[in-house]
């Protein structure tokens, strides 16, 4: 498959749009600078999304707050970064079941495993994926590595899921039925 960006499928319906949304306590407090959603938006920028952000928000309600609304503003897609780990302050996973009309498990456990060859805390991560409406949400974890190993994985299958929400066939092979 390829990871061409938008254009490369359907120049009529490029570019696809997308929301960076960094989930951080700290960094919503102006602690610490967002590191994470900085790296989401260069990465889809590089995959021929049109995208905005990042918008660093605080763990919890508005996180969920925050994808209600992309969802309503037709986003594409829109991947999180942080609340994703075991602390008491990270919600993020479950504001996003909230608004989420069905998950897409498959996502999540490919960035797991992408992360778990490198260190074993990726296991650590409870980062979610699903649909909204026609977005595609998914949870990265806080860390810049897992950040990285998240876009790794998102950047060979985000157009063709993305092309899959607005009504699109798969792809015909050798292997087709």
């Amino acid at each position: 498959m390829s990871t061409a960006g938008p254009a490369a499928h359907d120049p009529a319906r490029a570019p696809y749009r997308a929301l960076a949304v960094t989930a951080s306590n700290r960094a919503a407090a102006g602690v610490y600078a967002d590191t994470g959603g900085p790296l989401i938006t260069e990465a889809l920028s590089a995959l021929g999304f049109a995208v905005d952000g990042p918008r660093v928000v605080p763990d919890g309600e508005p996180v969920a707050e925050a994808l209600r609304e992309a969802a309503a503003a037709g986003y594409d897609v829109v991947v999180t970064t942080g609340g994703t780990g075991v602390s008491p302050t990270d919600r993020t996973p479950e504001m996003t079941r909230g608004v989420l009309d069905y998950e897409i498990p498959g996502i999540p456990e490919a960035i797991r495993a992408e992360g778990l060859a490198k260190v074993p805390t990726a296991a650590l991560s409870r980062g979610v994926a699903g649909v909204c409406g026609r977005t595609l949400i998914v949870n990265l974890p806080g860390s810049s590595g897992g950040v990285r190993d998240g876009l790794t994985v998102l950047g060979r299958l985000l157009t063709h899921a993305v092309d899959q929400l607005r009504g699109g066939d798969h792809p015909r092979g050798d292997d087709a039925d």
